[in-house]
């Protein structure tokens, strides 16, 4: 552990604005207008409802802390042209996620972004959260506790505060901490790339898969008959939780809806045995789910699992793509263990793909992939195009073919 840079006691922050009028709103923009860097994080209620919402998002610059209330009724609209004013540098930590919130709940898209987990990660820091860094970096404890809270209860806590505006007020000063050691390691342009990546992101509200039981633990060892069963289990269970807006781990937990399908019970007796079912369960839903193991009973068995569903932005690979995908995997790992950073820092999971499927045999093919950032194709580029030629040599010669097991 390094040696704190500076002692901070919380009992001497002065408290928190709190936001949840529109004209509250336009004050925090009008104090913000002249600042150039401005820390943002959010809390979500993701185990509380059926399509998590952002609840309460933290707000830090000038040294002062806000909580913004989205849930209160007014527009965060401004939130939205202060996260894409390119000349502002928006600072988060691990914000991945919160983009992807902004962006499903509201449409709003990021502009000169700084994001300080990347930032240790690119240093090499091996434990990049929040908490295990400020204690290192500021010798000071956080209390991440409340991280499954429910931030869509109100009124919020006082603990929710305290525990809510500590995401964001450090974030200035770890950067101005992490920046010098970046220039000096000449790593600037590697997080600038993950920062180009993370701005680039546009998504949307996933659909449900009715297919995504395949992906239960358990799954795969049920008999043809029972997969039917977790197949209309997986349907029901997310149908009941859209329509009471909650989790669906808290309808039933996929281990509960693997065991009834193994169990085929018959009756509210039987399904009381099955573990992870309480008699809360059945009174609200046993004859739904005794139906539905009926409806199962009717259907053809499903000898094959379903196929593995695709990711934003995953590309559809043959078996020889998958070979090569493996191959580049193979150097990404050696090459991140050599610069010593994290290996989705080397090359994201989506452009070795998107490489794969392509094929380029040089440099400049390599520099042409969407999602190659400029410092990876001058100092990756030509291995990664050798990667490929050694891999269409094998092809051609007969040293790999298809169906040959893949390299380890």
């Amino acid at each position: 552990m390094t040696t704190p840079s500076r002692q901070i006691d919380i009992n001497e922050l002065p408290e928190p604005g709190y936001v949840d009028t529109a004209a509250a709103m336009n004050e925090l923009y009008e104090e913000l207008k002249d600042v150039d860097e401005v820390a943002v994080d959010t809390e979500a209620d993701s185990f509380y409802s059926y399509r998590e919402k952002i609840c309460l998002i933290q707000v830090s610059a000038k040294g002062k802390d806000w909580l913004v209330d989205p849930l209160a009724g007014f527009s965060i609209d401004k939130i939205g042209d202060l996260l894409a004013d390119p000349s502002k540098c928006k600072l988060f930590h691990d914000g991945e996620y919160d983009f992807l919130l902004f962006q499903r709940q509201y449409e709003f898209t990021m502009e000169n972004i700084y994001d300080t987990r990347a930032a240790e990660a690119t240093l090499g820091n091996e434990a990049p959260g929040l908490g295990t860094v400020i204690a290192e970096r500021f010798g000071l404890e956080l209390d991440k506790s409340l991280q499954r809270s429910d931030w869509g209860k109100r009124p919020l806590t006082e603990k929710q505060i305290a525990y809510a505006r500590l995401d964001t007020r450090f974030l200035s000063e770890l950067r101005s901490a992490q920046v010098p050691e970046l220039e000096r390691r000449g790593l600037l342009p590697v997080l600038e790339g993950e920062h180009r990546r993370l701005e680039a992101i546009r998504t949307t509200w996933p659909k449900f898969n009715p297919e995504g039981w395949g992906k239960l633990k358990g799954a795969r060892a049920l008999s043809p008959e029972d997969r039917c069963a977790v197949r209309e289990l997986f349907i029901l269970r997310d149908g009941i939780a859209k329509e009471r807006d909650q989790a669906c781990f808290r309808i039933l937990n996929n281990q509960a809806v693997i065991e009834i399908a193994r169990a085929q019970p018959e009756n509210e007796k039987q399904l009381a045995e099955v573990p992870g079912v309480s008699w809360g369960i059945i009174r609200k839903m046993g004859k739904d789910i005794l139906d539905a193991l009926d409806r199962a009973d009717e259907m053809d068995p499903i000898t094959e699992m379903p196929p593995k569903a695709m990711k934003d932005g995953e590309v559809h690979l043959d078996e020889a793509g998958s070979e090569l995908h493996e191959r580049i995997k193979m150097w990404r790992r050696k090459e991140a263990n050599r610069v010593g950073y994290d290996s989705s820092l080397v090359l994201h999971r989506i452009t070795m793909g998107r490489i794969a499927l392509a094929k380029p045999t040089d440099s400049e093919g390599v520099a042409n992939i969407e999602g190659i950032q400029a410092w990876q194709a001058e100092t990756h580029g030509e291995a990664l195009a050798a990667t490929v030629r050694d891999f269409e040599a094998d092809l051609s010669s007969g040293r790999w073919k298809p169906g040959r097991r893949r390299r380890r």
